[in-house]
Protein backbone atom coordinates (compact mmCIF):
# COMPACT_ATOMS: atom_id res chain seq x y z
CA UNK A 1 0.00 0.00 0.00
CA UNK A 2 2.74 2.25 1.17
CA UNK A 3 5.89 2.26 -1.11
CA UNK A 4 8.94 4.37 -0.52
CA UNK A 5 11.76 5.30 -2.98
CA UNK A 6 15.31 6.19 -2.18
CA UNK A 7 13.78 8.34 0.71
CA UNK A 8 16.50 10.69 2.11
CA UNK A 9 15.63 13.02 5.15
CA UNK A 10 18.32 15.53 6.35
CA UNK A 11 19.55 18.12 8.74
CA UNK A 12 22.29 19.56 6.96
CA UNK A 13 25.51 17.74 6.67
CA UNK A 14 23.53 14.49 8.89
CA UNK A 15 21.57 12.10 6.91
CA UNK A 16 18.88 10.58 9.72
CA UNK A 17 17.73 8.35 6.65
CA UNK A 18 19.88 7.60 4.06
CA UNK A 19 18.31 6.23 0.47
CA UNK A 20 16.03 4.17 1.60
CA UNK A 21 13.56 2.07 -0.54
CA UNK A 22 11.05 -0.65 0.78
CA UNK A 23 7.47 -1.54 0.28
CA UNK A 24 4.96 -1.49 3.51
CA UNK A 25 1.67 -1.92 4.51
CA UNK A 26 -0.30 -5.02 3.36
CA UNK A 27 -3.87 -4.96 4.29
CA UNK A 28 -4.35 -8.24 7.16
CA UNK A 29 -0.96 -7.85 7.69
CA UNK A 30 1.07 -6.45 10.80
CA UNK A 31 4.32 -4.50 9.30
CA UNK A 32 6.76 -3.37 12.25
CA UNK A 33 9.83 -1.75 11.56
CA UNK A 34 12.82 -2.30 14.26
CA UNK A 35 16.55 -1.17 14.65
CA UNK A 36 18.94 0.29 17.36
CA UNK A 37 18.62 4.04 18.81
CA UNK A 38 18.99 6.29 16.20
CA UNK A 39 18.30 3.81 13.44
CA UNK A 40 15.66 6.56 12.14
CA UNK A 41 13.11 4.99 13.06
CA UNK A 42 10.57 7.76 13.94
CA UNK A 43 12.10 9.61 11.34
CA UNK A 44 10.83 7.33 8.84
CA UNK A 45 7.31 7.25 9.89
CA UNK A 46 6.95 11.42 10.41
CA UNK A 47 8.10 11.23 6.95
CA UNK A 48 5.49 8.59 5.62
CA UNK A 49 2.96 10.53 7.36
CA UNK A 50 3.60 13.76 5.87
CA UNK A 51 5.05 15.40 9.31
CA UNK A 52 8.52 15.38 7.79
CA UNK A 53 9.33 16.52 4.30
CA UNK A 54 11.93 14.03 2.70
CA UNK A 55 14.98 16.01 1.34
CA UNK A 56 15.38 13.44 -1.41
CA UNK A 57 13.15 10.38 -3.01
CA UNK A 58 9.22 9.60 -3.15
CA UNK A 59 6.68 8.09 -1.28
CA UNK A 60 3.81 6.10 -2.64
CA UNK A 61 0.48 5.80 -1.33
CA UNK A 62 -2.14 3.20 -3.50
CA UNK A 63 0.39 4.02 -6.40
CA UNK A 64 -0.25 7.86 -5.88
CA UNK A 65 2.91 10.48 -5.15
CA UNK A 66 2.09 12.16 -1.77
CA UNK A 67 5.53 13.14 -0.64
CA UNK A 68 3.79 16.93 -0.70
CA UNK A 69 0.69 15.75 0.52
CA UNK A 70 -0.20 17.49 3.53
CA UNK A 71 -0.51 15.24 7.29
CA UNK A 72 -4.40 16.19 6.72
CA UNK A 73 -4.73 15.40 3.00
CA UNK A 74 -2.88 11.77 3.78
CA UNK A 75 -5.53 11.20 6.79
CA UNK A 76 -8.62 12.02 4.64
CA UNK A 77 -7.65 8.77 1.87
CA UNK A 78 -6.95 6.71 4.41
CA UNK A 79 -4.09 6.95 6.51
CA UNK A 80 -4.16 7.24 10.33
CA UNK A 81 -1.26 7.81 12.77
CA UNK A 82 -0.93 7.07 16.72
CA UNK A 83 1.81 8.51 18.23
CA UNK A 84 4.14 7.51 21.11
CA UNK A 85 1.80 10.05 23.73
CA UNK A 86 -1.43 9.34 24.05
CA UNK A 87 -4.15 11.61 22.68
CA UNK A 88 -5.88 11.49 25.45
CA UNK A 89 -8.39 14.27 26.41
CA UNK A 90 -8.77 15.52 30.32
CA UNK A 91 -12.29 15.38 31.99
CA UNK A 92 -13.89 12.84 29.33
CA UNK A 93 -14.70 9.47 29.97
CA UNK A 94 -13.13 6.77 27.19
CA UNK A 95 -16.52 6.26 25.68
CA UNK A 96 -17.61 10.52 25.65
CA UNK A 97 -13.75 10.36 23.56
CA UNK A 98 -14.48 8.20 20.87
CA UNK A 99 -17.88 9.55 20.42
CA UNK A 100 -16.70 12.67 19.92
CA UNK A 101 -13.57 11.64 17.62
CA UNK A 102 -16.44 9.47 16.12
CA UNK A 103 -18.69 11.84 15.00
CA UNK A 104 -15.97 14.33 13.54
CA UNK A 105 -15.25 11.36 11.32
CA UNK A 106 -18.72 9.90 10.28
CA UNK A 107 -17.44 6.61 11.53
CA UNK A 108 -20.44 4.19 11.03
CA UNK A 109 -19.48 0.92 13.47
CA UNK A 110 -18.04 2.65 16.66
CA UNK A 111 -18.91 -0.61 18.87
CA UNK A 112 -16.74 -2.70 16.56
CA UNK A 113 -13.81 -0.99 17.16
CA UNK A 114 -14.99 -0.80 20.87
CA UNK A 115 -14.78 -4.72 20.65
CA UNK A 116 -12.00 -4.75 18.87
CA UNK A 117 -9.70 -3.14 21.40
CA UNK A 118 -11.79 -4.43 24.31
CA UNK A 119 -12.70 -1.44 25.74
CA UNK A 120 -16.39 -1.91 26.29
CA UNK A 121 -16.10 -2.61 30.25
CA UNK A 122 -13.87 0.33 30.99
CA UNK A 123 -16.28 3.11 28.95
CA UNK A 124 -17.08 4.46 31.52
CA UNK A 125 -13.70 5.20 33.08
CA UNK A 126 -11.84 8.78 33.06
CA UNK A 127 -10.17 8.19 29.95
CA UNK A 128 -6.73 10.45 31.50
CA UNK A 129 -7.00 8.10 34.81
CA UNK A 130 -7.02 4.84 32.96
CA UNK A 131 -4.46 2.80 33.68
CA UNK A 132 -1.62 3.27 30.86
CA UNK A 133 -2.37 -0.03 29.29
CA UNK A 134 -6.04 1.26 28.62
CA UNK A 135 -4.83 4.40 27.46
CA UNK A 136 -2.56 2.68 24.85
CA UNK A 137 -5.45 0.96 23.37
CA UNK A 138 -8.09 4.10 23.32
CA UNK A 139 -5.35 5.66 21.79
CA UNK A 140 -5.44 2.76 18.95
CA UNK A 141 -9.29 2.72 18.63
CA UNK A 142 -9.21 6.60 18.08
CA UNK A 143 -7.07 5.93 14.84
CA UNK A 144 -9.21 3.24 13.72
CA UNK A 145 -12.18 5.49 13.63
CA UNK A 146 -13.18 7.09 10.12
CA UNK A 147 -12.43 3.38 8.81
CA UNK A 148 -8.69 4.38 7.44
CA UNK A 149 -6.87 1.56 5.03
CA UNK A 150 -3.56 1.86 7.09
CA UNK A 151 -2.67 2.47 10.89
CA UNK A 152 0.58 3.69 11.78
CA UNK A 153 1.53 3.56 14.97
CA UNK A 154 5.04 5.02 16.35
CA UNK A 155 5.37 2.60 19.59
CA UNK A 156 2.60 2.18 21.11
CA UNK A 157 3.93 -0.17 23.36
CA UNK A 158 6.28 2.62 25.48
CA UNK A 159 5.85 2.51 28.96
CA UNK A 160 3.97 -0.72 28.81
CA UNK A 161 5.26 -4.19 30.43
CA UNK A 162 6.35 -7.26 27.79
CA UNK A 163 3.19 -8.98 28.40
CA UNK A 164 1.00 -5.57 28.08
CA UNK A 165 2.93 -4.98 25.04
CA UNK A 166 2.21 -8.37 23.47
CA UNK A 167 -1.66 -7.65 24.85
CA UNK A 168 -1.77 -4.97 22.73
CA UNK A 169 0.30 -6.61 19.42
CA UNK A 170 -2.50 -9.29 19.56
CA UNK A 171 -5.29 -6.31 19.22
CA UNK A 172 -2.93 -5.28 16.30
CA UNK A 173 -3.62 -8.30 14.88
CA UNK A 174 -7.13 -9.12 15.32
CA UNK A 175 -8.19 -5.66 13.94
CA UNK A 176 -6.10 -5.65 10.94
CA UNK A 177 -7.64 -9.03 9.97
CA UNK A 178 -11.52 -8.01 10.72
CA UNK A 179 -11.41 -4.82 9.40
CA UNK A 180 -8.67 -5.95 6.72
CA UNK A 181 -6.48 -3.15 7.20
CA UNK A 182 -3.00 -2.79 7.32
CA UNK A 183 -1.18 -2.02 10.51
CA UNK A 184 2.58 -0.28 10.62
CA UNK A 185 4.11 -0.10 14.04
CA UNK A 186 7.36 1.04 15.28
CA UNK A 187 8.42 -0.73 18.43
CA UNK A 188 11.33 -1.40 20.43
CA UNK A 189 10.05 -4.78 22.10
CA UNK A 190 11.84 -6.57 19.84
CA UNK A 191 10.21 -10.62 21.39
CA UNK A 192 6.63 -8.94 20.85
CA UNK A 193 7.73 -8.03 17.28
CA UNK A 194 9.14 -11.52 16.13
CA UNK A 195 5.96 -13.31 17.76
CA UNK A 196 3.26 -11.37 16.49
CA UNK A 197 3.99 -9.84 13.14
CA UNK A 198 3.79 -10.96 9.82
CA UNK A 199 6.63 -8.67 8.73
CA UNK A 200 9.52 -6.90 10.06
CA UNK A 201 11.97 -3.96 8.43
CA UNK A 202 15.24 -3.36 10.23
CA UNK A 203 16.72 0.22 10.03
CA UNK A 204 19.89 1.08 11.27
CA UNK A 205 22.52 4.33 11.54
CA UNK A 206 19.22 5.78 8.92
CA UNK A 207 19.75 2.73 6.14
CA UNK A 208 17.26 -0.20 5.12
CA UNK A 209 19.12 -3.26 6.38
CA UNK A 210 16.20 -5.70 6.08
CA UNK A 211 13.00 -6.37 5.22
CA UNK A 212 11.42 -10.08 5.80
CA UNK A 213 9.29 -12.61 7.74
CA UNK A 214 9.73 -12.53 11.26
CA UNK A 215 12.06 -15.85 11.19
CA UNK A 216 14.29 -14.30 8.28
CA UNK A 217 14.96 -11.34 9.91
CA UNK A 218 16.09 -13.56 13.09
CA UNK A 219 18.38 -15.52 10.64
CA UNK A 220 19.89 -12.47 9.24
CA UNK A 221 23.60 -12.39 9.64
CA UNK A 222 23.52 -8.59 9.15
CA UNK A 223 20.96 -8.08 11.65
CA UNK A 224 22.36 -10.06 14.40
CA UNK A 225 25.52 -7.95 13.94
CA UNK A 226 23.80 -4.70 13.99
CA UNK A 227 21.27 -5.21 16.55
CA UNK A 228 20.42 -8.32 17.52
CA UNK A 229 23.49 -9.86 18.79
CA UNK A 230 23.17 -13.46 18.84
CA UNK A 231 21.66 -15.79 16.38
CA UNK A 232 17.96 -16.94 17.80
Amino acid sequence: MIRVENLTVAYGAFKALNDISVDLGQRGQVHSIIGPNGAGKSTFMDAVVGKRRPSAGRIFYKDRDISGDSIQRRRKNGMARSFQKTSIFPGLTILEQLDLVAAHLNEPDLGAIIDTMDLREVLHLEAARAAYGVQRRVDVALGLIGMPDILLLDEPGAGLSAEETANLFRHLRKLAAERDIAAVVVEHDVEAVFALSDVVTVLDLGRHLATGTPAEIRANPQVVAAYLGTAA
